[in-house]
C-alpha cells in the first residue's frame, strides 16, 4: 500500500503527466455528460427503458448506453472505427493509398484525412438506419421527414465530436483517445450489470457463493485474457560491428517481440459482423427452408453459432495478421540496419524465417482468441445473466485489458524518464505497441 501512494505521488510530482491525466478526466466527462443528452424531436421516456440485445446490446455498451438512449451520441466512435478499417484494407489493394503508407508523415496526414472524409459519409447512412431501425414513431415529437433530416446532422456532429475529443486526449492526455472512449463506454455498463447480477444472486437463486465464485472466474478470465494479450515471442538479431572514427556501434544482440495475438481484437469484429447476417436473413426471408439452422445460427448460445464464431475468427486471425504484419519490410530493415538474425541469411531467407514464426505463433494465439469470445455465451449457459456475461470475454473484454495496459504504459514510460520507479516492482508493463506493424501503416484504434 505504501508503494502504490509513493507511486500516485511521484504521478502527481511531474507536472506534464499531472496536466495530461487532468486533461484525459476532463475529456471523458464532457464525453459521459454528452451522453445523457437526448437528440432534439425525440421524447425521452419513450426510449428510456428500451432493451438492448444481441446487435444493439453490443453497440449500446461501446458507446455507453448512449445507443438505446437516442444520445446525440448514439453512434460514437464506430463510424470512426469502421472508417479506419476501410482505409487500412485500401492500404493493401489500391496503389495510391499503399504509396500514401509509404510517404511517412505526411502520407499519415493524409489517409487520416481520408478516414475523417470517409467518417462523415459513413456517420450519415448509419444515422439513417439509426433513426428508422431504433426510434419509434411514437417516440417523435417532429414530424418527418424534417426529424430524420435534422438528427442526421446531429448524429453526424455528435461522433465528429467525439472523434475530436479523442484526437485532443491523444495530443493533451494519455494513451489513445479514442481507444480510451470506448473502454469509459464498456466500463460505465459493468456497475449496473455487476449490481443487477449480485441482486439476482442474493435474492434469488445461487446466493452469495455464486456469486462470489463468478468474481473468482471473472478474475481468471481476466488473467488470462493479460497473458494473449502480453504474450510475445523473441527473435534475437545481431547487428554487425561499426567503427566510426573512435567510436564503435552495433555489436549488441537485440530481439524482436512478435506477438501471439498481433490481430488483436480485429478478428472478433470481423467474425462478429458476419455472424449478424443469419439473423437479417431470418428477419427478411422467415419462409425460406433453411430457417431452421438460420435460427440456430443466430441463437448466441447455441453450439452452432458459437463453433462457427470461432472457426470465423481463427481464420480472420490469419488474414489480419498477414495484412498488418509485414517480414519481408522487416528484414529490409534489418538489412539497411546492418541486423542479420544468427543462423539465417540476410534478406529473403529471413522474411521466410519471421514469416514461419508468425504462422507458427499465430495458431495458438487464434485458438486462445476464439475460447476468449465464446467464454461469454458459455456463462450465460451455466447461469450467469447476459449483462454479466459480456464482461467474461469477447470484444470488450480484450478492449478493457489492452488500453489499460497502454494507458499503464504511457504513465511508466512517464515515471521512467524522470528517474522515478515504475508501476511494478518488477519488471516494466507492456502495452499492445510491441508488435512491429507493415511498414507505414497505423495501428488501429482498438
Amino acid at each position: 500500500m505504501k508503494k502504490f501512494f509513493t507511486t500516485l505521488s511521484n504521478i502527481w510530482k511531474i507536472e506534464d503527466l499531472r496536466v495530461r491525466i487532468i486533461n484525459t478526466l476532463l475529456f471523458l466527462v464532457i464525453y459521459r455528460v454528452g451522453s445523457f443528452v437526448v437528440l432534439p424531436g425525440v421524447n425521452p421516456a419513450s426510449v428510456a427503458n428500451q432493451k438492448a440485445e444481441g446487435l444493439v446490446g453490443l453497440l449500446n455498451m461501446f458507446s455507453g448506453g448512449s445507443f438505446s438512449h437516442a444520445s446525440i451520441f448514439a453512434l460514437g466512435v464506430m463510424p470512426y472505427i469502421s472508417a479506419s478499417i476501410v482505409v487500412q484494407l485500401l492500404g493493401i489493394a489500391v496503389p495510391y493509398f499503399t504509396k500514401l503508407q509509404k510517404e511517412g508523415e505526411s502520407g499519415r496526414n493524409k489517409l487520416n484525412q481520408w478516414t475523417r472524409y470517409l467518417t462523415i459519409g459513413i456517420t450519415a447512412l448509419q444515422a439513417i438506419g439509426y433513426l428508422k431501425s431504433q426510434i419509434s414513431p411514437e417516440a417523435m415529437l417532429i414530424s418527418n421527414p424534417f426529424f430524420t433530416v435534422l438528427n442526421m446532422f446531429v448524429l453526424t456532429a455528435g461522433t465528429l465530436f467525439v472523434m475530436w475529443l479523442g484526437e485532443k486526449i491523444t495530443d493533451k492526455g494519455i494513451g489513445n483517445g479514442i481507444s480510451l472512449i470506448i473502454m469509459v463506454g464498456i466500463i460505465a455498463q459493468l456497475p449496473g450489470a455487476f449490481l443487477t447480477e449480485f441482486t439476482s444472486r442474493t435474492s434469488g437463486t445461487g446466493g452469495l457463493i455464486t456469486f462470489i465464485v463468478e468474481i473468482v472466474g471473472l478474475i481468471g478470465v481476466v488473467m488470462f485474457t493479460i497473458l494473449i494479450v502480453q504474450g510475445t515471442r523473441k527473435i534475437a538479431v545481431q547487428y554487425a560491428k561499426r567503427i566510426v572514427g573512435n567510436k564503435q556501434y552495433g555489436g549488441v544482440r537485440q530481439y524482436i517481440p512478435l506477438k501471439v495475438n498481433a490481430a488483436g481484437v480485429m478478428p472478433i469484429i470481423f467474425a462478429q459482423a458476419l455472424m449478424f447476417i443469419p439473423q437479417t436473413v431470418q428477419q427478411f426471408m422467415p419462409n425460406i427452408s433453411s430457417n431452421g439452422i438460420l435460427i440456430a445460427l443466430s441463437n448466441y448460445n447455441s453450439w452452432q453459432h458459437n463453433t462457427l464464431f470461432g472457426v470465423l475468427i481463427i481464420l480472420f486471425t490469419y488474414f489480419y495478421t498477414a495484412i498488418t504484419v509485414n517480414p519481408n519490410q522487416m528484414a529490409d530493415d534489418m538489412k539497411k540496419n546492418g541486423g542479420f538474425i544468427p543462423g539465417v541469411k540476410p534478406g529473403k531467407a529471413t522474411a521466410d524465417y519471421i514469416d514461419g514464426v508468425i504462422s507458427k505463433i499465430t495458431l495458438p494465439g487464434s485458438v486462445f482468441l476464439a475460447i476468449i469470445a465464446i467464454i461469454p455465451a458459455i456463462a450465460s449457459l451455466v447461469g450467469v445473466s447476459p449483462i454479466f456475461a459480456r464482461f467474461f470475454g469477447g470484444t470488450s473484454l480484450i478492449i478493457l485489458v489492452g488500453v489499460v495496459l497502454d494507458t499503464l504504459q504511457q504513465i511508466e514510460s512517464h515515471l521512467l524518464m524522470r528517474h522515478y520507479d515504475g508501476l511494478m516492482k518488477t519488471g516494466r508493463i507492456k502495452g499492445r505497441t510491441a508488435m512491429p506493424a507493415a511498414a507505414g501503416t497505423s495501428p488501429t484504434a482498438i
